[in-house]
């Protein structure tokens, strides 16, 4: 088998309702980057990578720095595909940009290997199509108090036992009096979540995780800069509450580092941004190393094939960028769990005829 033909197409997918975190107050849509790999027995496999800012430099490196690498290769061969890919680029940068560019190529050829050997991915890797529990994941800091509650509410109407809201305004005691009336309208029985986004220095993580702790929250996620590592060490040393990280970090070597220094309990790694299943994997298989439980953040509808492929998983993201409009059959939610499809490949089909309005690029 060869991949004879690499597509690249760019969509702009608005949001029905604008989301906002501590970085970035206002987002109101998202760019999809879709890439199609041809082969020469007819068989396609289709990979994405989504960005809150501009995509096209994305879909640019794929076409004309990976694209010629990867025509007339052998899909089958993804390690070694995935580390020529890194080599490729390593100029550019080693992540970022060109590591979002390696994850859409890299889950195409296991959406392509999948259906050469009519397997599932979690088949594929080595696991069983089984229900992931998942949390809402609410991107909402510049919410009203009021419309806050609202949406966590409308997560438990659809079946959630767990919710996370956000954390990180400028005087951390407006988050704990918000985190407050979340936990007397949700209940003490939901698991409740906060996600700073990087803003906080350490010793504001650490006086508000303190301030938090009476109302039972399961995690603080990305309390500070993700570079810090001895800073999340300190935090972890010095609050009551587990951390979780790793949205932003791009490679199994900057998870190395986090797992060395012990400075997080939930390692949460993005399959767009830490390179593609490939790395997602090895970096799991760190994680098990170090006894901790995985999470993820967005692409759950590649994450629960993932998660159910590990033996240490935790939960799934239902990530508010979604795509289930523009998919033929959209992942489901049963009795608070993500359910695991088992169709040959990653098993998600964009319908182009939906997507055609919103291409840019």
């Amino acid at each position: 088998m060869k991949i004879t033909e690499v597509d690249v197409a760019q969509y702009r997918i608005p949001l029905s309702r604008a989301m906002s975190d501590s970085t970035y107050p206002v987002i109101d849509s998202f760019d999809l980057i879709l890439v199609q790999l041809g082969t020469d027995e007819e068989i396609a496999g289709i990979g994405y990578a989504k960005s809150i800012v501009d995509g096209t430099s994305i879909g640019v490196v794929v076409d004309r720095v990976l694209a010629p690498l990867l025509r007339d290769a052998d899909p089958l061969l993804i390690d070694d595909l995935w580390h020529r890919m890194y080599w490729r680029t390593y100029s550019l940068g080693r992540a970022g940009v060109t590591s979002m560019a390696r994850a859409a190529c890299d889950v195409a050829l296991w959406d392509l290997k999948g259906k050469k050997m009519g397997l599932s991915l979690c088949r594929l890797l080595g696991g069983e199509p089984k229900p992931i529990r998942s949390y809402g994941g609410g991107v909402n800091l510049r919410f009203s108090t009021e419309d806050l509650v609202e949406e966590m509410q409308q997560y438990l109407d659809m079946g959630f036992g767990a919710v996370k809201m956000k954390v990180g305004r400028q005087d951390w005691r407006e988050d704990i009096r918000r985190v407050e009336a979340v936990r007397k309208a949700v209940g003490d029985e939901v698991e409740l979540l906060t996600d700073a986004n990087v803003q906080w220095t350490v010793s504001t993580a650490i006086q508000a995780a303190k301030a938090m702790d009476e109302y039972r929250i399961y995690w603080l996620e990305e309390p500070t800069h993700p570079d810090d590592v001895t800073g999340h060490r300190r935090i972890a040393d010095a609050i009551p509450l587990p951390l979780a990280l790793g949205e932003s970090l791009l490679s199994k070597w900057e998870f190395q580092r986090y797992f060395e220094a012990q400075a997080g309990h939930y390692p949460e790694p993005d399959v767009g941004q830490v390179g593609g299943i490939t790395e997602w994997m090895k970096v799991a298989a760190m994680a098990q190393g170090n006894n901790l439980p995985v999470t993820s953040h967005g692409y759950d509808e590649i994450h629960v094939q993932l998660l159910s492929a590990i033996p240490n998983a935790s939960f799934v993201e239902y990530h508010m960028s979604r795509l289930d409009e523009f998919i033929s059959d959209p992942i489901r939610l049963v009795d608070g769990c993500l359910e695991t499809p088992d169709r040959p490949g990653h098993g998600v089909e964009f319908d182009r005829e939906r997507l055609r309005p919103l291409r840019v690029a």
